[in-house]
């Protein structure tokens, strides 16, 4: 009886530890793939190990991220009816000294990685350093608060080019800042209308009406210059725009109406229609960039 009570609170607590790195988000890190689909070099075996080296290596620093971010606000989230039964600091799955340990072990690999690939792992600590500030400074600042998430999705990008050694280029990084901000204003006002100002602090100083104008100005930005950037330097892609816009439009559906939103990942994945936009938009991008010889 005291064996299978063991193994059953080591199987909880390793539950415990894989939820508290956070799987599910890494689908943020295909951010990092981007250049390697653009360049059209997503045949060359060399260049998809460098980039999958890259979007491995985010992978863990996101969540290294989400454990010092949960260590931060473990009292708050005990005090949150919904945070409190699910992560899993707050809800006692897993102990702080565990969760310690765990955050050593992810950034030992990040040093690790720093052997591998030294460009990338300089973007990664970049964007390390900007999260540890949005964690103890920078969300309790408006405004900031969103830019310093949007932010976070440039770097992805930008670490996908650097590990191709190839120039990011300026439309696609100002195109992922707006579809960044876009879905960092939405997750906002899917708190406030959730929660009210109660989930965070910097909710305070937020409306629902703000945050509206936010997303519906960063919305238009992202589809203007991916639009002139398809248009002027990859014109064989226009059939993509229409995937594009569709894919916006069902985003803000979901939203609204099957009230999704507070988490884009879980929006994105629990929506069939958002899951297969995505799919042919990359299909789209593959058909007419694939690489001709000859």
């Amino acid at each position: 009886m005291h064996n299978i009570l063991v193994q059953h609170t080591l199987a909880s607590q390793l539950r415990g530890l894989i939820t508290l790195m956070r799987p599910k988000q890494w689908v943020k890190n295909g951010f990092v793939l981007a250049p390697l689909v653009f360049t059209g070099e997503f045949l060359n075996p060399l260049w998809i190990g460098w980039a999958m080296t890259a979007v491995l290596l985010f992978c863990v620093a996101s969540s290294a991220v989400y454990i010092v971010n949960d260590m931060q606000d473990v009292e708050r989230d005990r005090a949150h009816p919904k945070k409190s039964k699910t992560r899993p600091l707050a809800s006692g799955a897993v102990p702080m000294p565990m969760a310690m340990m765990l955050l050593v072990a992810l950034y030992a690999i990040l040093i690790w990685g720093w052997f591998i690939a030294p460009d990338v792992t300089m973007v990664i600590a970049g964007y390390l350093v900007l999260n540890l500030a949005y964690t103890f400074v920078l969300k309790h600042m408006p405004v900031v608060d969103i830019f310093t998430i949007a932010i976070g999705f440039v770097l992805r990008v930008y670490a996908g080019a650097v590990a191709l050694s190839v120039p990011l280029s300026s439309w696609m990084a100002v195109t992922t800042l707006c579809l960044a901000l876009y879905l960092a204003a939405v997750k906002r006002r899917q708190e406030l209308a959730k929660s009210g100002s109660q989930g965070r602090e910097v909710l305070q100083k937020y409306s629902v009406a703000l945050v509206d104008r936010y997303a519906h100005m960063s919305a238009t930005g992202a589809l203007f210059f991916y639009s002139l950037y398809v248009m002027s330097a990859k014109p064989d892609m226009v059939l993509t725009i229409p995937l594009v816009l569709f894919g916006l439009f069902r985003y803000w559906y979901v939203v609204e109406e099957l009230d999704g939103g507070e988490s884009p990942t879980d929006a994105l994945l629990a929506d069939w229609q958002l899951l297969l936009t995505v799919f042919l938009w990359v299909a789209a991008c593959a058909w007419t960039l694939w690489p001709v010889k000859g």
